[in-house]
């Protein structure tokens, strides 16, 4: 892993889902819950990179959009900075609707001491 490696997702979140992370104790919202879009880099961090193993310390959102439902979403992280001394990785954290408009920014702060090695993760 080194500075500038990214990973991304796109996901369409549907009425269904969104009405079940409701019923699981969310709030009503008009659109996309942003739990479900911070989920979005959890599954990032933990899936693809840097992957399994990696344990979630810190994160910040700052949104500027709601994101509507039904609309394709694309979500990436980005190593910004490797502090291999304490086994610690920063992360950019972007949402963006299909038109390119950010739904949200943010940073991730990640250990990285028990990430497995493995190869091209998918």
């Amino acid at each position: 892993m080194k500075v500038g490696d990214r990973a991304e997702i796109r996901r369409t979140f549907t009425k269904d889902e969104v009405a079940s992370c409701v019923a699981l104790g969310g709030a009503p919202s008009a659109g996309v819950p942003e739990p479900m879009i911070g989920a979005l880099f959890s599954y990032l961090l933990g899936v693809r990179l840097p992957g399994p193993g990696t344990n979630y310390l810190k994160q910040s959102l700052n949104f500027e959009r709601t994101a509507e439902i039904g609309a394709p979403l694309k979500a990436s992280v980005e190593v910004t900075r490797l502090r291999p001394d304490k086994a610690l990785a920063d992360f950019a954290t972007v949402c963006v609707n299909e038109k390119g408009e950010t739904i949200c920014t943010g940073r991730a702060l990640v250990r990285v001491k028990d990430v497995e090695e493995v190869g091209n993760r998918e």
